[in-house]
């Protein structure tokens, strides 16, 4: 590439201490200078056609292979957590930026809906022993809080940094569920899961966190203190891990205009480039020895009154991932050897299971082998029932082949009124719960960025500073970041998915203790 006029020296030293290159930078300015990058949709996924659904008589074999494979060791929690929880309280925020005082204030639009809720429903959250020792000194307490409708007095001791000052504290640190015995934050509600299907026959129980570097402390002081009962009670061997987003993988912004967008100060703006950076800190797991590794979202967890079912669906995703490994790696084994009809079977393994198709040319033996050879992925899918997320579809690429893709309402071209209408027919979305086979047959760890399509970026428009910019993320962990995996979509129920996006959904069912048992 050429080096872009609007480069000056002190910028590339601004960016040499990011540890990101000049090419780098070339690269970015192309992606955001050019067309927003869209993918071609051919269909669906559907049940039958890329969702497959695990029939009743492989329910044993698939969790006895899972059960196997996490005893020997093998498998991993990978938690992105660096979230914080501001969103959640968006809804009380704004009532009380609009001075709402009192429970009989609120009006019929969605922020007051949220707020009324949460005012009706606000002893039942865990973190309502703490919000009684707030207002106690006040002369006040919670109930009766409740029963003037005193709304202003409850929203301060929820928001305010010098109260509870919740909306400060990364989602995973936040108070979700209630016990006999206190609360849990969902943090200490993954250490639990965890345990629950990834431990190994001597307790160990491996979970690694991306978090914010501001907030590491507290999440290492919550383990210190949370640790060693659940050790104790559950008979684990905790081995966790945090990580943070490397700086390497921030990305660069333009004006409207497609300058370089600079701050005030007249330096580059780096941003941080999306969910797709924390390739890097999945990579580096890969090379630390992790195997079968779970990714999922620190907000999905339950109360422990409910979570059978999850353990129960998560145990046999893990295993189809397994089962799905030792084919693809005999497979493998079986060209390395010139085994007679390796090849035919090795097609029709990817044709039969993964949708693949390998067309008969000279290159045939290289190209199967290269397709089996790859990451390997078992993702959940969940009906869709207007919920938001990605979805599974087949994906056209320029070479004409087809592959299996969790794609985002932004990578499709919404000019496009046929690409539109393929993306209305989706039956599925992704829940982001995934089962990751991180390592080759030979047991080495495959290098993940080679499996990327770096054109799968995302461009969203953003502001800083009042002013606005075109800003550009990586390709998304499970989107772009994966493109070139082996893709199996699996369907699962909606029992096993709930998500905690704003403050009231600590209320439904799954996130409670079940009725008579607290």
């Amino acid at each position: 590439m050429k080096p872009d006029p609007g480069l000056e020296p002190h910028d590339l030293e601004h960016a040499r201490r990011h540890g990101v290159t000049e090419a780098e930078i070339l690269r970015q300015l192309q992606l955001l200078r050019g067309a927003r990058p869209s993918i071609r949709l051919d269909r669906p996924c559907t049940v039958g056609d890329g969702v497959h659904q695990i029939p009743d008589g492989e329910v044993a074999g698939l969790l006895e292979a899972q059960r196997d494979a996490a005893a020997a060791g093998r498998m991993t929690y990978f938690v992105p957590a660096s979230g914080a929880a501001s969103r959640m309280f968006k809804s009380l925020l704004a009532i009380r930026s609009r001075g709402v005082e009192r429970r009989d204030q609120l009006g019929s639009g969605s922020d007051d809906a949220i707020a009324a809720r949460f005012f009706d429903g606000v002893e039942k959250f865990a973190f309502a022993p703490a919000l009684e020792a707030v207002l106690r000194p006040r002369s006040v307490g919670l109930a009766a809080c409740v029963r003037s409708g005193d709304l202003s007095a409850l929203l301060s001791a929820v928001l305010d940094p010098e109260s509870l000052g919740l909306p400060e504290l990364p989602k995973g640190l936040l108070p979700f569920h209630t016990y006999r015995d206190g609360s849990r934050t969902a943090f200490e509600e993954h250490l639990v899961e965890a345990h629950a299907i990834a431990a190994a026959a001597d307790g160990a129980t491996r979970l690694h966190l991306t978090v914010s570097s501001e907030h590491q402390a507290r999440f290492e002081a919550c383990l210190a203190e949370a640790g060693p009962g659940f050790e104790d009670r559950l008979g684990a061997r905790y081995g966790v891990g945090f990580s943070t987003q490397k700086s390497s993988t921030d990305t660069i912004a333009v004006d409207g205009q497609g300058a370089l967008f600079r701050d005030d100060a007249g330096a580059l703006l780096f941003r941080p480039g999306g969910h797709g950076s924390l390739l890097s800190n999945l990579a580096d797991l890969a090379t630390d020895g992790a195997d079968v590794v779970y990714v999922k979202n620190i907000d999905n967890v339950v109360h422990d009154d409910w979570r059978a079912e999850v353990v129960h669906w998560r145990r046999l995703l893990g295993g189809r991932l397994v089962e799905l490994q030792k084919r693809l790696f005999a497979a493998v084994r079986a060209i390395d050897a010139n085994a007679a009809g390796a090849v035919d079977a090795g097609a029709d393994l990817l044709r039969t299971t993964l949708g693949i198709e390998v067309a008969r040319s000279t290159e045939r033996a290289s190209d199967v082998r290269r397709l089996l050879d790859r990451p390997t992925r078992v993702c959940a899918m969940l009906r869709a029932e207007g919920d938001p997320g990605g979805g599974p579809f087949w994906v056209r690429a320029s070479d004409d082949s087809v592959s299996a893709q969790i794609v985002e309402t932004a990578q499709v071209d919404q000019t496009s009124s046929e690409q539109r209408a393929i993306q209305g027919r989706a039956t599925h979305f992704s829940p982001a719960d995934m089962v990751l086979g991180l390592r080759r047959h030979d047991d080495t760890p495959f290098d993940l960025h080679r499996h990327v399509d770096p054109e799968a970026v995302f461009i969203a428009e953003k502001s800083s500073g009042g002013r606005a910019l075109r800003a550009l993320e990586h390709p998304g962990l499970w989107n772009g970041g994966m493109s070139d995996w082996n893709t199996l979509f699996v369907e699962v129920p909606p029992s096993i998915f709930h998500p905690v996006k704003t403050l009231v959904d600590l209320l439904e069912p799954a996130h409670q203790p079940a009725p008579g048992l607290l």
